[in-house]
């Protein structure tokens, strides 16, 4: 493991609450990286704005079931507060977490912990809290979850923040002396993911450069390997090749078998109401066997 003396450090780690079955999920990676930093995690659930959704849903429906609308979300989202720190409480309990509102005058060796919470639009929140921490850490959620993916496109678009994916496996990730693996191409979004992961990856025993297809030119692999040298990291390369399968099932599978976490650039656009991402990039949240963390 590389010393983090003189490292970049990771201090502060947003996890939105969302009052789902992957807040713990969330949470327990938090709680990982948090451990390794000292960091705090602040955890943000976002209260609907049941008026403001009933008054434009019944802008398209005449109007006359706005009072029946507004009591009904404003049930939902109660029980799913209560859901969502009920989690949150349960898991401080269970893992010893301190609870804390400020930084302490004088550094900490252990994690902290915060809960509160907004009302108003969940992605949009998410993204302006987003931009203030270290980190944003959003698990997924099922296939067809439409909010969990307006979240994770928000995370990645609007913070300038990096995102890290858990997955979903039961045993958390132990990131620190292990093998990490960077998705590399010479794209600004590969880069930012490399700059945003560096805390991380000073932490690991082992950097795999992958490479799929034709992608990352020898010259540029071989300057991010003497960059990541620089830093006092031990890194090879790995090109894969991708004549037989489509380039994200190829890395998918390398990365799996070696890395305890993917670095990668996020490609999409942004306003699109839909799965906003790239092709390369909704296959690899879809069905990355490892956390992916990634920035645009």
């Amino acid at each position: 493991m590389s010393s983090l003396t003189g490292a970049p450090m990771i201090k502060s780690i947003l996890v939105p609450a969302t009052g789902t079955e992957t807040d713990l999920t969330s949470l327990t990676t938090a709680l990982t990286i948090a451990r390794d930093f000292s960091a705090h995690i602040d955890a943000l659930h976002v209260r609907l704005d049941a008026v403001d959704v009933a008054v434009s849903t019944a802008s398209r429906q005449g109007g006359s079931l706005v009072e029946k609308l507004v009591q009904q979300l404003k049930q939902d989202a109660h029980e799913r507060e209560l859901r969502a720190r009920q989690t949150f409480e349960d898991f401080c309990r269970r893992e010893s977490l301190r609870l804390v509102e400020a930084p302490a005058s004088e550094a900490t060796a252990s994690p902290s912990a915060q809960w509160h919470v907004e009302t108003g639009d969940e992605a949009d929140t998410v993204a302006s809290y987003g931009m203030l921490a270290d980190l944003v850490i959003c698990a997924r959620g099922p296939d067809k979850h439409f909010t969990t993916r307006l979240l994770l496109e928000s995370a990645l678009l609007n913070t300038g923040r990096p995102l890290l994916i858990p997955n979903a496996r039961d045993t958390p990730a132990n990131f620190a002396g292990g093998t990490m693996a960077i998705a590399w191409k010479p794209t600004l979004q590969a880069a930012r993911a490399v700059a945003a992961a560096m805390p991380l990856l000073a932490c690991a025993k082992e950097i795999v450069v992958m490479t799929v297809g034709e992608e990352g030119p020898a010259a540029q692999t071989d300057g991010l390997l003497r960059n990541l040298a620089w830093h006092g990291l031990r890194v090879r390369a790995q090109r894969l090749g991708s004549k037989e399968r489509d380039p994200a099932n190829t890395l998918l599978e390398a990365a799996g078998k070696t890395a305890s976490l993917l670095v990668m650039g996020g490609y999409g656009h942004s306003r699109i109401r839909e799965w906003a991402f790239g092709g390369f990039t909704r296959q690899v949240l879809a069905d990355a066997p490892l956390p992916v963390l990634m920035a645009h």
